[in-house]
């Protein structure tokens, strides 16, 4: 048998080499695979970390034994319905103010004095000016008589045949300008009459007077300093002599968030408490709720008056009122939410507290009625068991991740 025998080499199967991945691709996916890597752990080195904060209790606060229930707190300012700034009807310079701050004053006491010189002479002029036309007047009334008396004459003679016709006419016409004459007269003695009560109103427009009884709580011009009812004469020139405020018309104005309106109603209960004097309880009640909303703010004006006026109190007190409604029978005793003074932030011209949910905090605009010791009464907003962020820092944002710290 001839030729070789096939060897083991020859027996070998040879397959085709299998598909392999582009290098190409393969440094992509491994750039990818680093550049999620580097994001990941960009992202774990960047987040902001929670904020540490201080948390506490929201809790409830039982009815009054009275059996009332506060259902809105709000805050407000004490107001004078009756104030106003005295100033002279006239434009003049002061020459004597008779008025200080804190005095009391009575309706229609000098308040000040303006300089008269010259409405003075004026007035003495107009007067002169009348003494003449009563003097001439009654000049005339004499001379009127005459004319009559000679009248009378010419008419007996006349009827008598002795004196002519001519000699009658001319004393009915005398008589008769006479009377025209003392008519004029008596018009001219009227104007001057008029004008003396002119010149003399104006005289005593230089008296400044109280127009009602009250406190001056400010005394705004001084002697030798120019008064005008208006602004004239650029910056030099006063429009006010001093402001009274009648402290009898003391009461507080409140605005009320419109959507809590429904909650108020005239002759309703009120519970005021100055800031000056936290632990004074003032009784008031609702006077009127003014109809109308300021559609910039959202709310509605509601005044509110006091049972019993005090000398503490004050206009432009700051004051926190409570609107209370008496709970009935079978009414559930709605409780008060209280927090900390310190969980309480003023921003951006609102009450808001930061409420602690799920590891973030919450931002709530609250209402806040009256405080005592360390609380702050939370009529809307906060609901009692809540965590509630004591003094939260500045860069606390809505929806921030906070970190609760034990006190």
């Amino acid at each position: 048998m001839s030729g070789s025998k096939p060897s083991l080499d020859d027996l070998r199967i040879e397959r085709a080499a299998a598909p392999g991945k582009s290098p190409r691709l393969l440094l992509i996916a491994a750039a990818g695979g680093i550049a999620a890597v580097m994001a990941v752990g960009f992202w774990l080195a960047t987040r902001p970390s929670p904020v540490p904060v201080h948390t506490a209790q929201a809790r409830a606060r039982p009815v009054s034994a009275s059996g009332e229930r506060t259902v809105l707190n709000a805050s407000g300012y004490v107001v004078a319905r009756r104030a106003a700034t005295v100033s002279s009807k006239v434009t003049g310079k002061v020459s004597e103010v008779l008025v200080e701050e804190g005095m009391k004053i009575a309706e229609g006491q000098v308040l000040a004095r303006l300089d008269d010189t010259n409405v003075r002479a004026s007035l003495q002029l107009a007067q002169a000016q009348a003494a003449s036309a009563r003097a001439a007047l009654a000049e005339t009334r004499v001379r009127l008589r005459e004319a009559e008396q000679d009248l009378q004459r010419q008419v007996d003679l006349a009827r008598n045949k002795v004196a002519p016709q001519a000699d009658l006419d001319h004393a009915q016409a005398d008589d008769m300008a006479l009377r025209a004459h003392l008519e004029q007269q008596q018009a001219d003695l009227a104007v001057a009459e008029r004008s003396v009560a002119v010149w003399q109103q104006q005289l005593d427009d230089t008296v400044i007077r109280a127009p009602f009884a009250g406190i001056a709580t400010s005394k705004d011009a001084q002697p030798g300093e120019m008064v005008s009812p208006v602004s004239a004469g650029g910056g030099f020139t006063r429009t006010g002599i001093c402001t009274v405020v009648d402290m009898s018309s003391l009461e507080i104005e409140i605005d009320v968030n419109e959507s809590y309106i429904n909650r108020v109603e005239p002759g309703q209960p009120v519970e005021a408490t100055l800031d000056a004097y936290p632990d004074w309880r003032i009784p008031c009640h609702v006077i009127a709720i003014i109809p109308t909303a300021d559609r910039d703010k959202s709310t509605v004006k509601v005044r509110v008056g006091f049972e019993k006026l005090d000398p503490r109190i004050l206009p432009e007190m700051a004051v926190k009122v409570a609107f209370r409604e008496a709970a009935g029978p079978g009414t559930p005793a709605a409780a008060a939410v209280l927090v900390p003074k310190a969980a309480v932030q003023s921003r951006d011209g609102r009450d808001v507290v930061f409420v602690v949910r799920a590891g973030r905090a919450e931002r709530r605009a609250v209402t806040v009625g009256a405080a005592g010791g360390g609380d702050a009464e939370i009529g809307a907003g906060v609901t009692a068991g809540e965590q509630v962020v004591l003094d939260p820092p500045k860069e606390l944002t809505d929806g921030a991740a906070v970190k609760e710290i034990a006190p």
